[in-house]
């Protein structure tokens, strides 16, 4: 008998160890893809008060919100585009046989929305989007496959108006979330277009910016490699391409540096010119042009920008890259009508920014939105709790009630996580009189026996 049940013993043993390491085998690891990331409640609250900040920025503007779709046809994102950002689309068949991709950026699905509800939009129509879009390009510091972007964006102006008012957005919407040590670079493609016409290089402008464009992240000499390949065959190569990092290079003031741009651009680049005095007017005007460098470096590699085209640095971060760019795109949405629709925009890259602002601990963390935590003292009293946060909340104040009965030691460490200034402790006794004793948990600071009304008061004088 004994000799049994030992074996019977050892069966249930070896069992149960057999049907543990089954499950161990068939858990499927919880993680991520390279580039992709989860955001903890303090990372998602910091990112969604930016957002809110933004979107009042940009309706201060006039600018309205729009939604496009995540899944576009690959033709629709891909038909304006070069073998780089090809490379970097997340791009399938699925199950329809249909050929199609994540958006890369907000600004080519606006091109197709704007053809496709044209009849029922009006001009100048202004707009803004904020949504996360995909690039499968290499991780690193600030850059992500998958990241949330702001653009805002005006369409049916070809004035010099248009491009200011985005520009000035731009500083301001920065401004806002509190970015205000920046640097926006501004250029005009046309002026260099008209410049490589000088230099009988037109035919090849498309290479040659999107070459430019690398300057800061391959260097010059990697630069100047590149020009010469593009201009293989042409006895004036080296000639050429030192005449281009010449007009590039011109690092003076504002003015000084679109004098000498107009001076070897020519005649025809006499429009572009113009219309960058006419901005840099604004600019003047409007109190706002230190904010401003012109750079004829600047150039955007994506195919569709035609005019003023620029690039917002974080002076304390310049390694991390541009945190907002755009420009004017007067022929994008031709690519899907006939009618020319001038547009002007630019995006923010906010997980970028986010990312630079981290660096330069220049956020702050919070771990909720509540202004209060109603204590549980007494789970007989959670008909009063709720009956005090409902009135609370009618005055403003975002509050919960505690929702177990756990030692008051507890209870003010989940507080202090989520980072609830004040705290309601109602006894008994207190609930009889219709009192309470209000705690600020940063200053361990006690108002006793007042009421709800004087404590939303409280609580709400604190926040102004």
């Amino acid at each position: 008998y004994l000799c049994f049940q030992y074996l019977w013993l050892v069966a249930i043993e070896f069992f149960s160890y057999k049907r543990y390491y089954i499950n161990m085998e068939t858990l499927i690891q919880p993680k991520v893809l390279k580039g992709f990331r989860d955001f903890l409640p303090d990372a998602e609250i910091n990112r969604s008060i930016l957002i809110e900040k933004l979107t009042s920025a940009f309706r201060s503007y006039g600018f309205v919100p729009i939604d496009t779709p995540v899944l576009e046809y690959s033709e629709i994102l891909l038909r304006k585009s070069n073998g780089e950002t090809e490379k970097q689309v997340f791009r399938f068949e699925d199950n329809g046989k249909r050929d199609v991709a994540l958006r890369f950026d907000l600004t080519v699905p606006f091109a197709r929305f704007v053809a496709e509800h044209k009849e029922e939009l009006y001009f100048p129509f202004k707009r803004y989007h904020i949504a996360k879009v995909w690039r499968g390009e290499k991780p690193q510091a600030g850059r992500y496959r998958e990241f949330v972007q702001c653009d805002f964006d005006m369409v049916g102006s070809d004035s010099a108006t248009a491009d200011f008012e985005i520009l000035s957005l731009m500083k301001y919407a920065l401004s806002v979330i509190g970015v205000e040590n920046v640097t926006i670079k501004v250029n005009h493609r046309g002026i260099l277009n008209e410049f490589l016409e000088t230099i009988g290089l037109r035919e090849k402008s498309e290479d040659i910016l999107r070459t430019i464009d690398k300057l800061a992240k391959i260097g010059e000499e990697k630069v100047k490699a590149e020009l010469v390949a593009l201009m293989e065959g042409d006895s004036e190569a080296e000639i050429k391409k030192e005449k281009i990092m010449s007009f590039i290079s011109s690092k003076e003031d504002f003015d000084s540096t679109l004098e000498n741009m107009a001076n070897l651009a020519g005649e025809k680049a006499i429009p572009h010119i113009e219309r960058m005095k006419e901005i840099r007017n604004m600019m003047k005007a409007a109190g706002i042009e230190k904010t401003f460098v012109l750079d004829p470096a600047i150039t955007r590699g994506l195919d569709y920008y035609t005019g003023v085209v620029y690039e917002t640095f974080l002076n304390d971060l310049p390694s991390i890259g541009s945190v907002c760019s755009g420009g004017r795109y007067d022929n994008l949405a031709g690519l899907y009508m006939k009618d020319r629709i001038p547009g002007v925009g630019s995006s923010i890259g906010l997980d970028r920014l986010i990312a630079g602002l981290e660096q330069l601990g220049a956020t702050n963390k919070k771990g909720s939105f509540l202004d209060c935590e109603i204590f549980c003292l007494d789970k007989n009293l959670s008909v009063h709790y709720q009956a005090v946060a409902s009135a609370l909340r009618g005055k403003g104040v975002n509050v919960e009630v505690f929702a177990d009965e756990k030692k008051i030691g507890q209870q003010y460490t989940v507080a202090e996580k989520k980072g609830i200034p004040f705290g309601i402790l109602i006894k008994a006794e207190d609930a009889e009189k219709n009192v309470l004793t209000l705690k600020n948990l940063l200053t361990r600071e006690q108002f006793t026996d007042i009421s709800v009304e004087d404590a939303g008061k409280i609580i709400l004088e604190s926040k102004n």
